[in-house]
């Protein structure tokens, strides 16, 4: 087997592996080795000053293929202190998966210390031993490794669990934290689903990630919940985790139907 997500080709091309295989077929990829893909790739651009990505949001434009995939990427909107970047990423001639994200300046200051009757994200228990979390254990669920906190139930619509990368990103790469983050954040409907997955469809067609903190380590946990509507639509929220703090949030809007 291979021993990443993906295997460089070269002039912004990836092959896509047998772990990047998602929950819905054989043929198409679980959103979350993409979206890290993309976010590898906005990390990467060049820029004259330091910065951090704070906010990426993608859009799931098709079914991404397990094929060879070219990244592009430009700058939408530049400046001295905060600027728009974008990626996409193509099978083909199409574009299949296109990201967003503002970067900014990063520089050292003194905060306040949090008020009394302030905000408080107690990091969720890390357990100490690897789990099977998910029924259906192919590609990318193999992949990750996955340790639920104590106490999660799956099936009702809330759930916690801590995951890491079983393999690289990219072939010969150590991944970033927030390469990590991106490649666990699009489990968020899976991990918080209600519905039977085998009778129902509860696909996300994006995925929006705010960070509060950079991202450390290698273990990302997600604390997710959906929320869903009889008309046929959803959302999936995440609370993002790193071993010491609350480092995001993020969001997924879901379609939803019974299975035909």
């Amino acid at each position: 087997m291979a021993d990443a997500f993906y295997e460089p080709l070269g002039d912004e091309t990836y092959r896509s592996t047998e772990h990047t295989v998602g929950p819905w077929g054989p043929d198409s990829q679980h959103a979350g080795p993409p979206s890290a893909l993309l976010g590898r790739a906005l990390e990467r651009m060049e820029t004259s000053w330091p910065g951090t990505l704070t906010r990426i949001s993608l859009d799931i434009l098709g079914a991404v293929p397990v094929a060879d995939l070219q990244v592009r990427t430009q700058v939408l909107r530049p400046g001295r202190n905060v600027e728009l970047v974008q990626g996409e990423l193509l099978a083909g001639n199409r574009a299949v998966l296109r990201a967003q994200a503002w970067r900014m300046r990063t520089s050292a200051i003194d905060l306040p210390p949090v008020p009394a009757g302030g905000p408080v994200d107690p990091v969720p228990e890390f357990p100490e031993e690897n789990q099977p979390f998910f029924e259906w254990g192919g590609g990318y669920l193999r992949a990750m490794q996955w340790r639920p906190v104590p106490g999660t139930r799956r099936g009702v619509g809330q759930a916690a669990v801590w995951a890491r990368m079983g393999v690289p990103l990219v072939a010969g790469e150590e991944p970033t934290a927030l390469q990590r983050v991106l490649a666990l954040a699009d489990s968020g409907n899976g991990v918080s689903h209600r519905l039977d997955p085998e009778e129902w469809l509860f696909i996300n067609t994006d995925l929006t990630v705010h960070l509060v903190a950079p991202p450390a380590g290698e273990w990302i946990c997600l604390d997710a919940v959906t929320r869903l509507d009889n008309t046929g639509f959803g959302l999936a929220s995440s609370r993002i985790y790193d071993r010491d703090r609350l480092v995001g949030l993020g969001a997924q809007s879901l379609f939803v139907a019974p299975r035909s």
